[in-house]
């Protein structure tokens, strides 16, 4: 980091947090854990660890405005507690670190990065809570976007705080709709719930938006398993495509856009994931202009509170390769903590029948829990890669020399998408 910028951040942050070191309250009364159950290790080691990043910071801010605020009763101001588990981002893996975590004495627990994991989680949760009534647990998720999770699979015990796959397909096929150029596309994703989720909402919704545009490729890959994308890239070249739509994440997005680039593949990418964790960088020059991915918020969202936002984590994390930032995090913590507040009690039933109206604001951006299924409804922004300095685009991702500039927003009321839950709730 320059002298200039670490300046511009140092005296940026002293600003932030001035008005919480002198209003807060400090916590004094015994932490509330919350379990991170996230591949730590494994092929998406680096998509937990920015997920750690971001958790922690959520939890630093919470406590440095005094924690969760309860009666004297239970336990006056508490301060929460991230606790590391590492599922390695498996399954099995992921439910034995939630019984360690249980054994341990923790009530909420937090996952994200594989619908998989989630969907094993929100049943064994269901079946945990039945069975111990005294030691429910309520199950915070931030990243596992299947839409059954909040559909034919919703729980009283889960909230969604990412928009859901079908919701960030929709945000995409606006900009698509515009693209009167587009008349082919590659469709690739991984091969589980998710990924498969991905294409079929692609399929149904060119169908209804782009009827015109002809589907040449249609294929779902091993998740986490692939070393080597340009088979894959070759494909999408030969097919004629002019663009891919795709939902991979990890490493499984940043080596098939760096197989493209060394294939030669010219055409777009519209992602739900392409504005980090490394596939900005893999894919540079080549993308700019022709990577779009999709964001409840990017760096580059117009406005003072967003730019302040984030120029407080680059002081936190000043690393460039640490740079990805959710924001969905910050207000699920702030929603979780509100909940806490107003239940009086970390009683998972009463948490949980707050969390199901609430509502935070961070860095403008405004989302509420829409109680029929537990799905964050908040605003989109659709944003397209260009490299920094050009208009719109003051900041970079990952110190790629390359970030995205908001060609869209859509808002909560646009992004809500209909659901077929029907909630049981604890008598």
């Amino acid at each position: 980091m320059n002298i200039s910028r670490r300046r511009l951040l140092n005296s940026l942050t002293v600003a932030l947090s001035a008005p919480a070191a002198a209003f807060a309250r400090a916590p004094q009364g015994d932490s509330i854990q919350l379990a991170m159950i996230e591949g730590l290790s494994g092929p998406f080691a680096n998509a937990g660890e920015a997920v750690y990043r971001n958790l922690l910071w959520a939890v630093e801010r919470v406590n440095a405005h005094g924690g969760v605020r309860l009666p004297a009763g239970a336990g006056g101001h508490r301060p929460l507690q991230l606790v590391r588990y590492d599922s390695r981002g498996q399954v099995e893996d992921a439910l034995s670190a939630f019984r360690a975590a249980i054994d341990d004495g923790v009530r909420i627990v937090l996952q994200g990065n594989s619908s998989a994991v989630a969907a094993a989680l929100i049943d064994a949760i269901n079946r945990h809570n039945e069975r111990e009534p005294d030691k429910r647990v309520i199950f915070l998720n931030y990243a596992a976007v299947d839409p059954i999770l909040t559909n034919e699979n919703c729980s009283f015990w889960h909230f969604r705080f990412d928009a859901h796959a079908d919701m960030r397909m929709a945000a995409l096929m606006q900009v698509i709709k515009g693209d009167k150029a587009l008349q082919r596309v590659y469709l690739i994703g991984q091969d589980y719930s998710f990924g498969q989720a991905v294409l079929r909402e692609a399929r149904r919704q060119l169908g209804v938006q782009r009827p015109d545009v002809q589907i040449v490729g249609d294929e779902l890959h091993p998740m986490g398993r692939i070393k080597d994308f340009l088979p894959y890239a070759s494909k999408i070249k030969a097919s004629g495509a002019q663009a891919v739509i795709t939902g991979n994440w990890g490493n499984d997005l940043t080596l098939l856009v760096k197989a493209a680039r060394e294939a030669g593949y010219s055409g777009k990418f519209y992602t739900f994931y392409g504005n980090a964790l490394g596939a900005p960088a893999a894919i540079g020059q080549a993308g700019v202009g022709k990577v779009v991915a999709v964001a409840e918020w990017m760096p580059n969202v117009p406005g003072r509170a967003s730019e302040a936002f984030y120029r407080a984590f680059l002081y936190r994390f000043p690393k460039p390769a640490d740079e990805y930032v959710q924001l969905r995090m910050q207000l699920m913590m702030q929603a979780l903590a509100q909940s806490m507040a107003r239940a009086g009690t970390t009683d998972a039933v009463a948490v949980a029948g707050q969390l199901e109206h609430a509502g935070a604001t961070v860095a403008g951006q405004t989302g509420t829990m829409r109680a029929a299924d537990h799905q964050f409804q908040q605003p989109l922004v659709v944003g397209v890669m260009e490299r920094q300095g050009t208009p719109g685009v003051t900041f970079d991702e990952e110190g790629s020399g390359y970030g995205f500039r908001v060609i869209r927003r859509i808002s909560a009321a646009q992004a809500e998408q209909p659901t077929t839950c029907r909630m049981v709730r604890p008598s």
